[in-house]
């Protein structure tokens, strides 16, 4: 590594260092990465797939990129290996990149960050940006073909160290876990939805629990004779259940009803009779203050 370049002074190039030194004497049977002879703040990866997961088997390269003011903010992000998870050497959004630089702490690393990022591979992508939501079959099948040959990426340089890197992942990844063949996924997939529709279905056409309804004698027998009396209009719109049961339950209060009809005509003749009175009251009144006014006193004593 051309180490003369960089002035070991610098706060970027000293981490750097520390990290490269770090990663080499201590290398992870998950990922491994390196930066590239003449630019160390460029950095070429390769992790497994998280196990337990569709990506498991997998080697996937992808690239990081550091800034100058390293490690005060975080590094970029690129993956070169088709995944199904992210998008191919485009820069990807997560907690750890430069997308968002207020998540990012120094104490960081590149082996922090690439730990952070075979954890994310199985998480749900939720639309972030560079993301891809690809189904588990096709997953697999890229893990698969993942680690057949390393990606084509870069100059001569590049490329030696990403071929490197990739025989190197060869030796510490697993075997692929036995995938069901298609017509068997299909099928499956076929009778989950086969099922869920019965599910649906039948939810819908169950009937309601009989321990809901208490039957009462009077209530049928009143409701069912409103029903025979009922006429209805069909150009007067569609008829609501709910009429039934209004009538129904209405029904008991009807001879109150009836006793309040028949008691209104009495109260209503007390209230005429009482308001005539009153009127003649005041008619006379008025006539005895005219007299008066007009001086015939004689005739107010016989009134």
């Amino acid at each position: 590594m051309a180490e003369e370049k960089y002035n070991r002074r610098n706060t970027a190039v000293k981490r750097i260092l520390q990290e490269v030194k770090e990663m080499q004497s201590n290398p992870s049977d998950d990922f491994m990465s390196l930066p590239l002879e003449e630019n160390i703040f460029e950095w070429q990866f390769a992790i497994l797939g998280p196990r337990d997961s569709e990506f498991e088997g997998g080697i996937y390269h992808g690239r990081i990129q550091l800034p100058a003011d390293y490690p005060f903010k975080p590094p970029s992000f690129m993956l070169l290996t088709p995944n199904g998870r992210f998008e191919t050497q485009t820069k990807i959004c997560l907690s750890i990149s430069n997308h968002h630089p207020e998540h990012w702490q120094p104490s960081w690393s590149v082996r922090t960050a690439l730990v952070a990022l075979i954890a994310f591979m199985p998480t749900n992508p939720g639309g972030a940006l560079g993301s891809l939501d690809y189904p588990k079959g096709e997953r697999r099948q890229l893990a698969i073909k993942s680690r057949e040959t390393a990606p084509i990426y870069g100059n001569t340089e590049r490329q030696k160290l990403i071929n490197e890197i990739h025989q190197y992942m060869l030796s510490k990844v697993p075997p692929i876990p036995e995938l069901p063949p298609p017509s068997s996924i299909n099928e499956e997939t076929n009778s989950s939805i086969s099922e869920e529709a019965q599910q649906t279905n039948a939810s819908n056409n169950e009937a309601p629990p009989a321990e809901a309804v208490v039957p009462n004698p009077q209530v049928e027998g009143m409701a069912a004779e409103d029903m025979h009396e009922l006429h209805v209009d069909a150009a007067a719109g569609r008829l609501r259940l709910s009429f039934r049961a209004e009538v129904a339950v209405s029904r008991e209060t009807i001879p109150e009803r009836d006793s309040v009809r028949a008691q209104k005509p009495m109260t209503d003749r007390f209230f005429n009779w009482a308001a005539i009175g009153l009127v003649v009251a005041i008619v006379v009144l008025l006539v005895k203050k005219f007299l008066k006014s007009n001086g015939i006193a004689p005739y107010l004593d016989e009134l």
